[in-house]
Order: C-alpha cells, then structure tokens, then sequence
C-alpha cells in the first residue's frame, strides 16, 4: 500500500512561545502577596487590629487575581500541542488578563464602597498602626513590582529579524497576562501611597475627611487601568485586528509586483494568534494565470509576524481558483 509523505506539508499550531520568566515571576509574587496576606491577617486577629484585617483581606484578593494570571499561563503551556485548539492556546493567557481586569473593577468597587461607608459614619483611626500596616504592604508590592518588571523588560529583549517595524503598535507586543498582574501590584502600591499620605494627613493635621477621600481617589485610578486593560483583552479576544499596520502590509505585498494592476485583495481576515504573530486568510482575484498560493505566501514571508496563511485565489479568466492554507 503506498502512503504519500505529507510530514513536508503539516504544522504544529504552535505559535507563541509563551514566557517562562514571567510565568515564574508571576507564581512567586502571588506566593509573596498570599504571605504577606496570612501575616496581616493573623496579625489582625492576634491584636484585634481591623486595619490590619481590612488590608490583609484586600491583599487576599491581589492573591486570587495573580494566582489567576499564573495559572493561565500554566494552562496556555501544558495545552500548547493539544490539537482541538485550532490557533493554539495563546489566547488563554488574555482570557486569565480579562478576568483579572474584571477582578480589578471589583477590587475599585469594593473601595468606592468602604470610602463611602467611611465618610458617612467615621470611625476613629489608630494613625500609627495603620501607617505601620501601610507601609508593610507597600514594601512588599515594591518587591514584587520589581520581580514582575524584570520579567516584563525581559519579553521585549528580542528584536525581529527583517527590517519591517510595527509603526509604533508597541502595545500589540505587549503580554496582556502579566501586566494583568502587574497592575495588580501597582494599584496596590498606589493604594498603599495615597493611604500613608492620608494617614499622615489625618494624623498631624487631624484631616480624618482625608482617608475616605484618597481611598476614593485610589478608586478611580484602579478602574482607570482596569479599563485600559479590559479594552486590550478584549480586543485581541474579539479579533478587533482590522486597523493593525498588518493589514496594510499584507496588501502591500500581494497587491504589489508587475501583475499589480490585475490582481487585487477582494476578502482579508486577519487574527492574533500570539504576542507577536498573526494569522489570515485571503481571498484574491487576478488575470495572472500563473499566480499561485506559494508566490503570494513566499511575498508575505518578509513579514515574520504572518506565521499561518490560507490564501484563495480566483482567475479572472474562468480557471478554477485555487485553495491552500499553509503556516510559517
């Protein structure tokens, strides 16, 4: 029985590396907050402290957010080869972003609500202990801001090998899982800012107002990077990849060449499939008989970001239109 050789022809739908660093990064500092979070908490218990208990369960939820990131990094690894995922699993890592960004709008809710509570019916404020508590936990955001941004410097460390940039679309580059938990660090950094500055406030000056009120403003910061983060996740989530610099190239390419003026583009579907790579699908017209789905794909190869293309081509002349689908 004579089998044909199709190894030549087939593809893994690998296309994102992933980030190990990061992933890494991402298990330690939750591992670092979920410390952070038992000691204050038990603390809080040991000396009947409630801003040491109030802090320790806000941490709690930094703790499960990052947790989350870590974990859809794990997953995106361990299901990379797993043949039911067409594109692969990159976009689990932008699932676990848009969750955590959720997560983020509900931690900015949870503050509004306590701030108001506060402002409405005050309760009195032991300064010292709480500026104590404060400053512990901006100390240990510090530590993990840095374990993260180190991880974050490192996924940008490798330039492209052709000399086609993104035309300043940095953000597309950009791993939306871990500056999902990133942001997370940061806005309980800032928190914990406005907080000492508050305390601080209160303390000397006796401008209890000032804690409700920067809690408040903390808020709003919060849900502001939430937001930027959820647009960023979303997009990619929805294939909102139409108005990428990408685009433009690919008919640059294809619609270029002697034949330019007989072939055009008629249909172009182009998707993230990792940090820094993309897929399409393209549908041509030409009076070219002798343009094939491998010339426009050995075009497209100047662009190292296009690692999978299914190309279609119709003849104007009433030859049957080609179909090939092929990746990098």
């Amino acid at each position: 029985m004579h089998t044909d050789n199709l190894s030549a022809w087939t593809h893994e739908h690998v296309f994102d590396t992933g980030n190990a660093l990061a992933e890494r990064s991402t298990w330690v500092v939750m591992w670092i907050t979920a410390a952070a979070m038992v000691i204050e908490i038990t603390a809080g218990w040991w000396f009947n402290s409630m801003a040491l208990l109030a802090d320790g369960w806000h941490m709690s939820s930094h703790a499960f957010a990052i947790g989350l990131s870590a974990l859809a990094y794990a997953a995106a690894r361990r299901y990379a080869k797993d043949p039911r995922f067409a594109f692969g699993t990159w976009k689990i890592e932008i699932l676990g972003g848009f969750a955590s960004a959720i997560f983020l709008l509900g931690v900015a809710a949870m503050m509004v609500i306590g701030s108001i509570e506060r402002i409405v019916s005050p309760q009195p404020i032991q300064y010292k202990e709480a500026i104590t508590v404060a400053i512990l936990g901006l100390a240990v955001n510090l530590v993990c801001a840095l374990i993260l941004g180190k991880a974050h410097h490192h996924g940008h460390g490798h330039p492209h090998g052709h000399d086609h940039p993104h035309h300043g679309n940095e953000r597309h580059n950009h791993d939306l899982n871990l500056k999902s938990a990133y942001l997370h660090v940061i806005a309980d950094a800032a928190t914990s800012v406005l907080a000492i500055v508050a305390l601080v406030g209160g303390w000397i000056y006796g401008w209890s107002w000032l804690d409700p009120v920067m809690g408040i403003v903390g808020a709003v910061l919060v849900a502001i990077w939430a937001k930027g983060l959820l647009l960023e996740t979303g997009r990619v989530l929805l294939d909102r990849e139409m108005d990428h610099p990408v685009v433009a190239e690919i008919h640059e390419v294809v619609e270029s060449g002697p034949e330019a003026s007989d072939t055009r583009i008629t249909d172009l579907h182009v998707w993230r499939v990792g940090k820094e790579a993309y897929s399409c699908a393209i549908a041509v017209v030409t009076k070219d008989a002798g343009l094939t789905p491998g010339a426009i794909r050995a075009r497209l190869a100047v662009h190292e970001e296009i690692v999978h293309s299914t190309i279609e081509i119709h003849h104007r002349d009433g030859l049957q239109g080609n179909l090939a689908g092929a990746g990098g």
